[in-house]
């Protein structure tokens, strides 16, 4: 009996070492998966306090940004044709419902989502139990429709709209650039923010150089660690970050917000690296796609760099 104690001590000792190894092992995204396990589906409100902030026109947003391609089922998947169908699925209305909560209670009070029937009828349900996040839409249409889906937006509640970043790369490069000023003067007639997306740089020069007063500019960064091996159009920009050392050269020049996209690479990159990445670079905010379950590690992970201070060739613009 004496033996077989003995070697069931040695077994479990060997399991907790092995188990400590293997967690030591992981990468952030499985330890995340793992803390999910323990995790409560609703933090403290505690745990909003301290979310750095910054202002767009007259908004208070916080310095993270909830992306709403996960929530819509649009994700970049690479060469895996049945993520988007996963999120479809994942994503169910208290599924989402769980994560908006879960930005508001971390102190991500903003979502950039599309403006489609869905999430109007979503927004409608989670304002009815108490949700509060401010909507920004994502406006994807035709030239000439534009503006008719930015009213839209803003009679579902919407506080901004902005030209999504494959419209305003398609508007430059056809040599368009007033259409996006003409969407920018009706949102902020409305009395919400009007932004620009882009891929490319190309779309934020050419807005500058036509002197389009936009309320913010949606750009993608990321550091040079990950590659796409997508293109644009033909363009050497690809949908992810192409030219970042680019990017941070002109945004730098730029005297309004930005938010980056695209700074974790659709998961592709550690949100700590990535964060230190975006900001440093000179956004002034980032818009991440997450799961309910990343939602409390990247408020921590950015409420912590905001903490050690956040070193920068720009200035603030929001």
């Amino acid at each position: 009996m004496a033996h077989r104690q003995v070697n069931r001590r040695g077994f479990m000792k060997k399991t907790v070492l092995a188990s400590a190894g293997a967690a030591a092992a992981m990468s952030l995204e499985e330890q995340i998966l793992l803390a999910a396990e323990k995790t409560p589906a609703r933090p403290a409100k505690a745990a909003a306090k301290g979310m750095p902030t910054g202002k767009i026109g007259k908004l208070t947003i916080s310095r993270i940004i909830c992306g709403g391609n996960l929530i819509s089922g649009f994700a970049h998947s690479r060469d895996l044709v049945y993520v988007s169908a996963l999120l479809r699925h994942y994503f169910t209305d208290e599924k989402v419902f769980a994560t908006l909560e879960a930005c508001e209670a971390n102190g991500i009070n903003t979502a950039i989502l599309r403006l489609d029937d869905r999430t109007i009828g979503l927004l409608e349900k989670y304002r009815k139990r108490g949700g509060k996040i401010q909507w920004i839409a994502q406006i994807k249409t035709r030239d000439s429709k534009l503006t008719r889906d930015a009213q839209k937006a803003i009679d579902h509640g919407a506080v901004g709209a902005y030209v999504q970043g494959g419209v305003g790369d398609r508007l430059v490069a056809d040599g368009k650039t007033e259409i996006l000023g003409q969407f920018v003067e009706y949102a902020r007639s409305k009395g919400v923010i009007g932004g620009i997306g882009g891929h490319t740089l190309a779309v934020p020069m050419a807005c500058e150089k036509a002197g389009v007063e936009a309320d913010f500019y949606m750009k993608t960064l990321h550091g040079t660690s990950y590659w796409s091996h997508s293109s644009m159009e033909g363009t050497h920009d690809n949908v992810w970050a192409a030219t970042p050392d680019k990017t941070i050269a002109f945004m730098n020049t730029v005297a309004k917000p930005w938010i980056a996209f695209k700074v974790l690479a659709a998961g592709a990159i550690n949100p700590t690296v990535g964060f230190k990445y975006a900001f440093r670079g000179g956004a002034d905010f980032a818009c991440v796609g997450m799961f309910d379950f990343q939602v409390a590690q990247d408020a921590r992970i950015l409420k912590g760099l905001f903490a050690r201070g956040v070193k920068r060739p720009r200035p603030w613009r929001a």
